[in-house]
């Protein structure tokens, strides 16, 4: 069901992930490689983005556990995880083919006003779309069950409403003040180019924080949430609400980016370090990767950044489909 309130804070907090990445280590949010860093080569900023992913699941457990992802029963038979693999392997191969996901093309590369970025998300969305629609002909989720129309709006309590007012205010803050705490205390404002200093590692676990608590509040973690704005245009089935994800998540930061512009050095580095890459870079193998990855999302619903969460919260599902995102990115590089 459409949820205008969960998803306009949780919106607001993946634009803060994003910003507060950018603005304070100079780089782009791109789970798809940040997972495949993670597998290869990791660093102690890379185990704090997910760490601070993790963390998510604790003040909502304590405190909003309503708003906490309620994810499908983990595959048990052969078929099921066979699928898991392979739509994991779609989206390995696809997002190292086109260089980025949805959080590095449609939240950071959008906001950036990126060609290519416009290109893969022009691509990947089509492709998911048919994708669900081939494969799931009912358009039918678990949050949209065809008894009401799905693009109705469902509000939160009054209660609920305000505790994720205080969360989402609080986390910000916490965010943007306590890495600058961090890098007074440590006294390394000076040397920005370490990737080990404390305050820019302090700055990945409060980005992956933010980012981890976006996802759950939005509920962009649910592969149904997902699915049932990708059964567009069917309007029964229809759940607007990542709509508001690209209207509250992209937006903000896209006239943050506007007014500050990048000519100036990030907080906790000598440089921003941007995709150089541009339109005329763009080949054949960079469209046929976001297509792949389309085809990946749309038929299961999830895409990297849920896929870490879930991981999480399900090992057995995250190992299935983890390792396919791992054999496919392996077989790009290969050149197979």
């Amino acid at each position: 069901m459409f949820t205008p309130i969960q998803t306009t804070f949780g919106a607001l907090l993946l634009h803060q992930a994003t910003s507060l990445l950018l603005y304070g280590n100079g780089n782009i949010l791109g789970a798809s490689g940040l997972i495949r860093r993670l597998f290869t080569s990791p660093t102690k900023g890379t185990v704090a983005f997910f760490a601070g992913m993790a963390a998510s699941f604790v003040p909502l457990a304590l405190w909003i556990p309503e708003a906490m992802t309620k994810y499908p029963t983990a595959p048990v038979a052969l078929g099921q995880a066979l699928a898991t693999v392979g739509c994991g392997l779609l989206v390995g191969w696809g997002t190292k083919a086109a260089n980025g996901c949805t959080t590095g093309h449609m939240l950071c590369g959008l906001s950036r006003l990126s060609g290519r970025s416009a290109i893969a998300v022009a691509t990947f969305f089509p492709a998911a779309i048919l994708t669900h629609h081939l494969v799931h002909p009912s358009l039918l989720t678990d949050v949209c069950s065809g008894d009401v129309p799905c693009y109705l709006p469902v509000y939160p309590s009054r209660e609920t409403t305000t505790s994720l007012a205080i969360l989402t205010v609080t986390t910000i803050l916490a965010a943007r003040t306590l890495p600058h705490l961090v890098a007074k205390w440590t006294k390394t404002e000076d040397i920005k180019c370490d990737p080990n200093v404390p305050a820019r590692i302090a700055t990945q676990f409060f980005a992956g924080l933010e980012l981890g608590l976006g996802l759950h509040i939005t509920q962009m973690s649910h592969p149904a949430k997902v699915a049932s704005f990708l059964s567009m245009p069917n309007w029964e089935v229809w759940d607007p609400s990542m709509a508001l994800v690209m209207v509250f998540g992209v937006l903000p930061s896209l006239i943050e980016n506007q007014i500050k512009g990048f000519s100036a050095p990030p907080c906790f580095n000598e440089k921003f370090e941007l995709p150089q890459k541009t339109v005329r870079d763009i080949d054949w193998k960079f469209v046929v990767g976001a297509a792949v990855f389309g085809v990946g999302w749309g038929l299961s619903g999830t895409c990297p950044g849920p896929a870490i969460l879930r991981s999480f919260a399900q090992p057995a599902w995250g190992f299935l489909w983890m390792g396919g995102f791992w054999a496919g990115a392996q077989m790009l590089r290969e050149g197979c």
